[in-house]
């Protein structure tokens, strides 16, 4: 019995880091879209694929070419809209309204 119960939880860990990493890259890749111009920030926002439902929006904001932190904190403040705020979070009012102002 001791043995099974190590092996369950390392195999468990395991598979959290391997999902981890799946994100990680996936956020990379389209990270590295939005910001050569292949899609927008508003389409990301609208379409919400899984690898942006789970993303804060300040850190999309930001993958666009000259978008920084202040940028992206005015921008936000002025809709009312936290930097923590995920993508899959927001309502479909909040995505065509941020999708049509980006």
């Amino acid at each position: 019995m001791n043995a099974t119960a190590s092996i369950a939880p390392a195999s468990q860990h395991m598979q959290a880091l391997q999902r981890a990493n799946e994100v990680r890259l996936a956020r990379a890749e389209l990270k590295r879209r939005v910001a050569e111009g292949e899609i927008s920030v508003g389409e990301v926002i609208l379409s919400c694929p899984w690898e942006a439902a789970s993303m804060a929006i300040a850190d999309l904001l930001m993958s666009q070419r000259r978008w920084g932190h202040t940028r992206c904190r005015k921008f936000l403040a002025a809709i009312s809209m936290t930097e923590t705020k995920t993508v899959g979070s927001m309502t479909e009012r909040q995505r065509r309204a941020l999708a049509a102002m980006v």
